[in-house]
């Protein structure tokens, strides 16, 4: 499956492609992806709380070289319930947790890299020891970009303070990029002393892609949903807030609970798909990415929930996306 897929991506014409954690694991079709393909390849995200920032860092070296030196590791903080009780982790500021995450794999990889001894002492992690046996030595392609996803200020800023990019939650609007992610971009970099040049910003999208009402029928339908399962979550109130649609969280909250998922779907107009989504020809969809996210982002990952678009619409999405004018 992983095959077919990243095959099917390349043929496209997109540049790279990437995993979530979801049903299945995040780093292993990437080492299916990178040998088959010559795809960037990233991780997008694997969630950090469950796992060592030494694992991380092994898991990412490896792939760099598997890659050829076209991976990226893209790491995320999940919400408290998941984190808690899907990975039966420990969940606790997590955005502190996440700069120390990224601040320890980069100790490691400066460890392996022979820059400095590994002497890595913070609040939630602490790695001392590295002895030749266990460390792999200098990366051939260099040490992997360490990305961070994030849809709140703080935790927006935060990446902006420490990672090597942002990766953009996909659940957002127009409003909520320009209003709320792009104030806590720059003050991130003010505090790290970075430029935004200095600073990936890669923006994320549910995209509903159809060039026929049957296609986008089944696309909006997909954004549809996901749109429901995101609303439900208290931690991404913020986007339905500023879009002035805050009391429907707790309602979307409570179906969820219940298991009433079709009736979550049920709740989203077709409004809500459009200012949170981005829907319509493939055309028509490059260009609404361009508007919503403009020369603030780098680059762009598409998210096709709960469907597959056929192959002509995703090349035709992809040559759009390529030939945008806000791309840099």
């Amino acid at each position: 499956m992983a095959s077919a897929s990243a095959a099917a991506i390349a043929e496209a014409g997109a540049d790279g492609l990437f995993t979530f954690e979801g049903p299945h694991d995040v780093f292993f079709p990437l080492v299916i992806a990178a040998k088959e393909t010559g795809l960037e390849v990233m991780t997008n995200v694997a969630i950090a709380a469950p796992r060592s920032p030494l694992h991380m860092a092994h898991a990412a070296y490896d792939l760099q070289v598997f890659s050829g030196g076209r991976f990226r590791l893209g790491l995320g903080s999940q919400i408290k319930v998941h984190t808690e009780k899907r990975y039966s982790s420990t969940w606790d500021r997590p955005a502190a947790r996440m700069a120390e995450t990224i601040a320890a794999i980069k100790a490691i990889f400066a460890a392996w890299e022979g820059q400095s001894p590994l002497n890595f002492r913070g609040e939630f992690f602490t790695h001392t020891l590295m002895t030749p046996n266990f460390s792999p030595g200098p990366n051939p392609f260099g040490p992997p970009p360490v990305l961070m996803g994030a849809l709140g200020p703080i935790m927006t800023r935060t990446a902006a303070e420490v990672a090597d990019g942002l990766l953009v939650m996909p659940f957002n609007s127009t409003r909520h990029f320009a209003d709320r992610t792009i104030p806590a971009i720059d003050e991130g970099l003010r505090r790290s002393d970075r430029k935004a040049n200095d600073f990936p910003v890669i923006a994320q999208a549910m995209v509903a892609v159809g060039s026929n009402e049957e296609d986008l029928g089944a696309a909006v339908n997909g954004v549809a949903s996901l749109i429901s399962f995101y609303g439900s979550t208290p931690a991404y109130l913020p986007v339905l807030e500023v879009e002035g649609w805050a009391e429907m969280q707790p309602e979307l909250n409570a179906l969820s609970k219940q298991g009433r998922f079709a009736e979550m779907r049920a709740s989203i107009t077709e409004d809500m798909v459009a200012r949170i989504g981005i829907v319509g020809t493939p055309e028509q969809c490059a260009r609404q990415i361009a508007e919503r996210f403009g020369d603030r982002a780098d680059e762009v990952c598409c998210y096709f929930p709960g469907y597959t678009p056929p192959s002509t619409d995703l090349a035709a999405l992809i040559d759009a996306l390529h030939r945008s004018p806000a791309r840099r």
